[in-house]
């Protein structure tokens, strides 16, 4: 960006972070949102509930200031924060929701933050960051060398350190983190954590720009669906394949990996466990850092997802091919809902029928019919005791549906679709057969089953699925190949 007069002029304008911090309301935007969206790293919360926490904020702040404090209904305010001209909420309908959801643009959370930042710091850590820049510098400079005998002599350096570092321990001589070097590097982790949550509502925001230029697109479309496509899925290719795009991926098939999660968990607990010990006080919404960056990354895949509907839905309509002038006819209304959007006529444009109600007649119920008491007999006659073989019971097999639609829908974050033999190759089957079938049954569940997949079965094409080893003899199972695809 260009520093100039008259770049940062028109920033000043346009820009909603810049709007906000210059608002006369700015105290209670920020206050609000700090409160409701970032402290508790909250995102799409409903409009009811949003409502209600703009209530209560306003009645706090009028007991102190008056009645007379922002007059305003807080379902006008919530209004006018998500309007195009001030852009500090986004509001949305997700799939299966009835009413709108909100969550903070990122920039009205780079504007919050700048104000958090501005507050007076009582402990400012220097070694954590230098050391995270000479670190950062050294990946930088090995990493990026195209000469073998360079990065050899790297790592035999590296290793020299490490093998007098372990001769040092051996010997008792080693420096252990405590006091203000173990604060200092909390609060470097802690911030680092937080400017991870910002930038994935800047990367979900990216996906929601492009979904909705796409239903613009289709809405307004004229022209053959291989140019639309072409034109789509270019621009999806230009977001994916930018610095920011791929980074992204990295950061989440890093993050996927079921081996780091446990690492990263296990580095959490037992950082948390040496702050106790030195009588630290950090923030316990720490411990679910990972737990946060897996549900932000997973609203941006979402966007995704319902981009990918989107387009094929507009592939399977036949109307378009069946009745023209049907979906001309629609087109135009969509069209002109689009130019209207936000301008609603006056008066009553919409009338709705009065829900009716069944009435049964007291006359027409079933008169009450006794039920015969059954005679039971409580003595028990003694008799010899009989062996009964009882193993039977206790070899029961319960295959829980639960972890297996899990598995499926882990592997279509990585991949578009999955067949069920490399689904179980990759997680042989424990249960034998019980849990083959049970895959077998939510293959068959359908499209009312909710799931976030939908499964394609080719009866043509054969499987070979490997089931257990049994007297060192491999037994498979030849099934129809079923694929899972991700909606």
């Amino acid at each position: 960006m260009s520093m100039d007069y008259f770049s940062l002029d028109a920033m000043r304008q346009s820009h909603p972070g810049w709007k906000l911090l210059s608002s006369p309301h700015a105290p209670l935007v920020a206050h609000f949102f700090y409160r409701v969206f970032l402290e508790p790293n909250v995102r799409d919360i409903s409009r009811v509930e949003l409502v209600a926490k703009l209530e209560d904020a306003l009645f706090e702040i009028r007991e102190t200031l008056g009645a007379d404090a922002f007059p305003q209904s807080p379902t006008a305010y919530l209004d006018d924060w998500s309007d195009e001209e001030h852009a500090w909420l986004h509001k949305s309908y997700p799939p299966g929701y009835d009413e709108p959801q909100y969550d903070l643009t990122p920039a009205a959370e780079k504007a919050v933050r700048w104000l958090e930042s501005l507050s007076e710091r009582t402990f400012v850590g220097t070694e954590s960051r230098l050391m995270t820049v000479f670190e950062l510098l050294r990946q930088i400079v090995e990493n990026s060398t195209d000469d073998p005998v360079v990065r050899i002599q790297d790592l035999l350096r590296r290793k020299e350190e490490i093998e007098a570092e372990m001769v040092r321990v051996q010997n008792g001589d080693w420096t252990r983190l405590s006091g203000a070097r173990l604060k200092d590097r909390f609060q470097q982790m802690s911030d680092t954590a937080r400017q991870l949550l910002s930038d994935f509502r800047e990367v979900e925001q990216n996906f929601h720009r492009l979904d909705r230029d796409t239903r613009r697109k289709i809405v307004l479309w004229d022209g053959t669906k291989a140019e639309l496509l072409e034109q789509v899925f270019g621009e999806t290719d230009s977001i994916e394949s930018s610095d920011q795009g791929q980074t992204f991926r990295a950061f989440w098939e890093f993050l996927m990996a079921p081996d780091r999660q446990q690492e990263l968990s296990r580095l959490v607990h037992l950082a948390f466990e040496l702050a106790r010990r030195e009588s630290l006080d950090p923030d316990s919404r720490l411990k679910r850092l990972h737990h946060d960056w897996l549900e932000a990354g997973e609203h941006a895949l979402k966007t995704v997802s319902l981009l990918s509907e989107q387009l094929r839905r507009f592939l399977d309509d036949e109307v378009w091919l069946e009745n023209r002038r049907i979906v001309d006819l629609l087109k135009d209304i969509e069209a002109k809902a689009v130019i209207l959007d936000g301008q609603f006529p006056p008066g009553t444009f919409m009338e709705m029928d009065l829900p009716s109600y069944d009435i049964e007649l007291a006359m027409e119920r079933t008169l009450y019919t006794a039920l015969r008491r059954p005679v039971v007999d409580s003595h028990i006659v003694p008799h010899e005791e009989i062996e009964v073989d009882v193993t039977a019971l206790f070899n029961q097999v319960t295959v829980d549906k639960g972890i297996l639609r899990g598995r499926v829908e882990r592997a279509l974050i990585m991949h578009s679709n999955v067949t069920l033999g490399e689904l179980v190759l990759e997680n042989p089957l424990e249960q034998g057969l019980a849990e083959l079938v049970a895959y077998l049954a939510i293959a068959s569940e359908g499209e009312e089953s909710g799931h976030s997949f939908f499964v394609d079965i080719d009866e043509d094409v054969q499987d070979l699925v490997p089931l257990d080893q049994e007297k060192g003899v491999l037994r498979r199972a030849r099934i129809p190949r079923v694929t899972f695809h991700r909606r």
